[in-house]
This record gives C-alpha cells, structure tokens and sequence, in this order.
C-alpha cells in the first residue's frame, strides 16, 4: 500500500556537473519497497513543477539493520531534476510510494543479466542486493554516453557483480552501446534447449488490461530455463545455468534488449520510462502498448501494469 509522506533530505550527492543522488528520509516507504519500485516526488509547495515526477528506489538505506530511507538516481535535464540536483540537507520533498510492479526475481542456478542505460542504472541497486542475497549470480552490462557518466562501480562490484561496460566515446569498456556486448554475449551463450524468449502476455497485464485490481491478479513468473551463460571475462567455458535479464533504459535500448532477447531465446524484464503525472493509474499519461491474444494489442498503464514487464509483452513496433 503506498504511503504519501513528506521525507527530509538527508544528503544529496553530485556524481558529476548533471548526475546526483538525493537521500530522503522516508522509511516508510523504503521498507516496504520491491525492486523495480518507483516513487513519485515533488519538490517546493508552489505550482512550479506543477504535478509529480516517477523515479526509480535506487537504494534503501540502512543502519544496523534499521532503514532509515531510501536514494534516487537522477539526471538534471528538467525543473525536477533541477530542483533535486540542487536541494540541500534539511529540504523536504513530497514522496508517493512505493508503486509500480516490480522485477521478479531469480534462485540459483538462474542467472541475472542487468543491462543498463545512463540512469537506467537505478533499479538495479535494490535488485542486486535481492538477488545476491538469495546467492543468485549477477553480471551487470551497463552503458553511458563516456567513462565519466559511469557510477557506483565499486558498489556494485563489492557486491560480487560481474561488471561488463561499454561507453559511446570508448573511453571505457567497449566502444558502442551497451548492446554490443550484451550481443556478443548471447552469442557465445547460444540458444537454450527451448527457446524462452517469445512468451505469452503475462497474465497481470492481461488482467490490467480488463480493469481488474492488481492485488488479485496472481503474479506471473517471467524467468526462463535452460541456458547456458558465457566467461565475459574471455577465458573458461559456458557454465550450464538459465539466464533471464533485466533491463533499464531509455526506450529504444529497452526494446534492442527485448529483440536480442527474442533472437537468443532469453525472457527479459524491462523497465520502461514513461511521462507520468500520478503513478496512480488515474490520468492514463503512461499508457504503452501491450500484445493482448495471438494478434491483438492494447494500451496499458505502465504505472500499475509495470514499470516492469516481460520484454516480449511489449508491442515495439
């Protein structure tokens, strides 16, 4: 149930001249959030933003086992985005969550690939830490425009993840995006035994699309079986374990990933980034088209059918 709170800044973070991450003291809602979970915030008590922004929980913060709140991951490109890179300790953001379907999650001997995009990189904390608490193995493909727009390595890799970086000007990683070497490493995976990639609709997005209430729709299970992974660090063989990823980008990486994942028989979660004014399923602003039956197609509130879905529910084209 999302709980509306006004959360104080605890501490913000430039990562860069655009880049930040704002800690807010919400731990209502932090404890109660699923990975792939987004808030909806506003900054100020006046008309300027007018209506609310969706982001990405990228972390929830703890101490001694207590949580004190969460973090966002955010981009100064706007008046949101702004106003967060600029709030200061002691400011105080409205904060609406946790909404939004989460990732499901995996048990060994599957295998997580997290791709992502710029701030695409958000979901992926709390998924991670999820994920390697149940002693899932984690690789982590992820892109940005140049090796200064790459954050939280260390993070990720004291965590045990596998780190695969691809940068657009080649300072880091391979030169090109992210999908080159999520590419080649499919390629070198091949095809499981049965494909798993062209899955049906799932059935909470079928049932979103009827009107029924998302805490009656029983959650599908999205991950494949049978796969194999490669050695991304260029030595060893395959190692015989399913793999599904994940994915978190802007749109037309989200749906590269979901046809690399269709070609390769790999099910893929994505989580998509639309313009949002309630997270609420009320204003229908983020509707996105979803494949309904064998031929048939309709639009869906990715706010309360996703963020998240199955890559090879979404209809790209």
């Amino acid at each position: 149930m999302p709980v509306d709170v006004e959360a104080r800044v605890i501490a913000n973070t430039r990562l860069s001249p655009d880049y930040n991450v704002i800690a807010l003291a919400a731990p209502d809602i932090a404890a109660s959030t699923a990975p792939g979970q987004f808030v909806m915030v506003k900054l100020g008590r006046g008309f300027t933003p007018l209506l609310r922004r969706p982001f990405s929980v990228f972390e929830v913060l703890r101490t001694n086992g207590h949580v004190d709140g969460l973090t966002l991951l955010s981009k100064r490109v706007g008046v949101t985005t702004s106003m967060l890179f600029d709030a200061v300790e002691g400011d105080v953001v409205s904060c609406l969550g946790p909404l939004g379907r989460p990732f499901e999650l995996l048990d060994p001997p599957a295998e997580a690939w997290m791709v992502a995009g710029g701030v695409g990189l958000a979901p992926f904390a709390t998924l991670t830490e999820a994920l390697r608490g149940r002693g899932t193995t984690v690789t982590l493909f992820y892109g940005a425009r140049s090796g200064r727009e790459l954050f939280y390595l260390d993070w990720f890799q004291a965590r045990g993840v596998r780190m695969v970086l691809a940068t657009e000007d080649g300072s880091v990683g391979d030169h090109g995006r992210v999908t080159v070497p999520l590419e080649r490493a499919l390629r070198v995976a091949g095809r499981p035994q049965k494909a798993a990639g062209d899955l049906p609709p799932s059935s909470e997005a079928s049932a979103e699309r009827r009107g029924d209430p998302p805490e009656r729709i029983a959650r599908p299970t999205l991950a494949g079986r049978g796969a194999q992974r490669p050695d991304l660090g260029g030595g060893g063989q395959p190692s015989g374990s399913s793999i599904t990823i994940y994915a978190c980008g802007p749109e037309p990486m989200l749906e590269a990933v979901a046809h690399l994942a269709a070609r390769y028989g790999r099910p893929s979660q994505v989580s998509v980034e639309r313009v949002m004014g309630c997270g609420l399923g009320g204003c229908y602003s983020c509707v996105i088209p979803v494949r309904e039956g064998r031929d048939g197609w309709r639009y869906v509130r990715s706010c309360i059918g996703g963020p998240v879905f199955a890559g090879a529910d979404i209809v790209w084209d």
